[in-house]
């Protein structure tokens, strides 16, 4: 059983599995309301899967409708909020599969893979705790579980193509040195996620997990997408106190309106990965460590970049995007 498979991972999940020669049903959100090429690109992207409609938010749906009183061999979920803003987080985040969790244990389902994320390592927002909340209780079920926690997506860190494109300068936090990571296909954390199924040593254990290296920084990724198209590389600086003061300014407003809440944790979002590494945190030194960041797979960002240079990719934007 697979949850969140219509998410830019799930998806791919989905492919990965089916590859893998697996059986998949896939509990998705019910398509009323969606427009018939909607439904036809969900279908489409499923290809080789069952799917089963539903509300996820609902445990009486995910057992009634989802699980249909059927033996599964493992759930994996890929839930995650869309936005970030607390009430999305601890609805998906935590509720969600919290809820999918105890139908797995009364049904017998015996494993569980979980999609997290790496920045839940330093907690400061509110989707990252709804998601140690989640992780924490997985933990403790008695399931043999494991929690994947990749690095940047490719997606997260493409939104700049068409801006460079048309001549415009690349956008970057200080200078751009201040944060790096090992950015991870879709396709390679599908596979990897598909391998926690089958391998033991990826059993009972919180994984966290980046593309092939070397760890990249912002001004990095500018200077080669820009010499991809053609371009000098050339850099508009945004400080980072400026999403900060953001923040700070909506704090007091967000008392009383719950609109300007949202605005606000997403304005504390920006400001996180502007200031946060996508690398394991040393426990000891407390600081982000590229060496100590486990790596996967073949495909990278630099290769991705060219793909949408030469129009063979496309990028999926999504409510987390920036630029």
């Amino acid at each position: 059983m697979l949850l969140g498979a219509t998410g830019t991972i799930g998806r791919a999940t989905v492919r990965a599995l089916i590859n893998e020669g697996y059986e998949v049903v896939c509990f998705v959100r019910s398509q009323t309301g969606l427009g018939k090429p909607q439904i036809m690109d969900t279908l489409r992207c499923l290809e080789g899967a069952e799917l089963r409609f539903g509300d996820v938010t609902d445990p009486t749906s995910f057992e009634k409708n989802g699980l249909q009183g059927e033996a599964f061999d493992a759930l994996v979920t890929c839930l995650a909020s869309r936005t970030g803003a607390p009430e999305d987080a601890w609805a998906i985040d935590y509720r969600a599969n919290s809820s999918a969790l105890k139908a797995a244990l009364a049904a017998g389902i015996e494993q569980v893979v979980l999609l997290s994320a790496i920045c839940v390592q330093k907690p400061l927002l509110a989707f990252q705790k709804a998601k140690l909340a989640f992780e924490a209780e997985l933990i403790a079920s008695g399931l043999t579980y494991s929690i994947v926690r990749p690095t940047a997506f490719f997606k997260s860190l493409s939104g700049q193509v068409d801006r460079v494109r048309q001549g415009k300068p690349y956008i970057i936090f200080d200078d751009g040195r201040l944060t790096a990571c090992k950015p991870i296909s879709d396709g390679d954390l599908a596979r990897y996620i598909v391998r926690c199924l089958y391998d033991e040593t990826l059993w009972n254990r919180v994984l966290p997990i980046g593309g092939p290296g070397p760890a990249i920084n912002p001004r990095e990724q500018g200077e080669a997408l820009c010499r991809m198209l053609g371009r000098r590389p050339v850099f508009r600086q945004v400080p980072t106190w400026f999403l900060s003061s953001i923040a700070s300014g909506l704090r007091p407003l967000s008392v009383v309106s719950p609109r300007l809440a949202v605005k606000a944790e997403l304005a504390r979002i920006g400001y996180y990965y502007a200031t946060q590494s996508m690398l394991v945190l040393d426990p000891v030194s407390r600081t982000y460590a590229a060496e100590l960041t486990p790596e996967t797979g073949t495909e990278t960002l630099f290769e991705f970049y060219r793909q949408l240079v030469e129009g063979i990719s496309t990028v999926e934007r999504g409510d987390h995007a920036v630029f």
